[in-house]
């Protein structure tokens, strides 16, 4: 589910924001606090990109609170339980590195980016990941909003003199992340409309908003859509992403 893992981003010189720290792992936070501190650099503050554990349980480690504690250095994040709001002024303070965060809704409610627009580089979180596709799963990921921040980032990312890269929560780094996001947008609007043939398959043309709490409905869409899975970790994934899709199918107007 996390590909090689999660990558852990170090922007800035001087003072250097850790971007999703990742698992509580002690031996990781060293290494991450001693590349923060190569050449004099100091710890400007954490930024989440979700709340996610495979993101964010490093906060909750005697390391990395105690380094916090010793810069005096901000958690940066939009869900309030983790960290402050990441106004412009306190990512400023936080980092030498210019950069602006984008919210990314979709993935999770309190999913973002962070822009670096002197680099043409977003920090795409598991919005855009290295490699696949990143998981939106009911009842934490909404189709309807990812579907819409991808729409945002073609438009920041539009074709240049030179392509933006994308900077992934896990996974290489993506060397077109314009490319990479037009053929992430066409792979979720084919898989809506395996969704709508597939309920249409199974409760004719009436059923083609099928109610996303029906267990039965959606155990035949996922047997449908993905008829090759077998790991019961992956075909939990599937039936949180169809009932995410299937959502998505009963609002107004809902395009793919």
């Amino acid at each position: 589910m996390t590909l090689e893992g999660t990558n852990t981003w170090l922007v800035g010189a001087r003072r250097v924001l850790v971007v999703d720290p990742g698992p509580a792992d002690p031996a990781h936070l060293a290494a991450v606090l001693g590349e923060v501190g190569r050449d004099g650099g100091r710890l400007g503050g954490v930024l989440l990109t979700h709340r996610h554990p495979d993101h964010a349980e490093a906060l909750g480690h005697p390391v990395l609170l105690a380094a916090l504690a010793a810069a005096g250095a901000p958690v940066l994040a939009l869900d309030p339980d983790l960290g402050r709001a990441p106004a412009p002024a306190l990512l400023a303070d936080a980092c030498d590195e210019p950069g602006e965060v984008l919210r990314l809704p979709g993935h999770t409610d309190d999913s973002l980016a962070l822009v670096l627009p002197e680099r043409r580089e977003v920090l795409t979180g598991d919005t855009v990941l290295g490699r696949g596709t990143s998981v939106v799963a009911h009842p934490d990921g909404d189709l309807t909003r990812y579907l819409a921040s991808l729409d945002l980032l073609l438009g920041l990312t539009a074709p240049g003199a030179m392509p933006w890269r994308g900077l992934p929560g896990h996974g290489p780094v993506v060397a077109d992340l314009h490319a990479a996001v037009v053929a992430l947008r066409a792979h979720r609007r084919d898989r809506v409309e395996q969704v709508r043939a597939a309920l249409a398959g199974l409760a004719g043309p009436t059923g083609t908003a099928g109610d996303p709490a029906d267990d039965r409905l959606v155990a035949g869409v996922v047997e449908a859509v993905y008829p090759d899975l077998t790991d019961p970790v992956l075909l939990g994934a599937a039936a949180r992403t169809v009932r995410a899709t299937l959502v998505h199918l009963a609002r107004p107007r809902a395009g793919g």
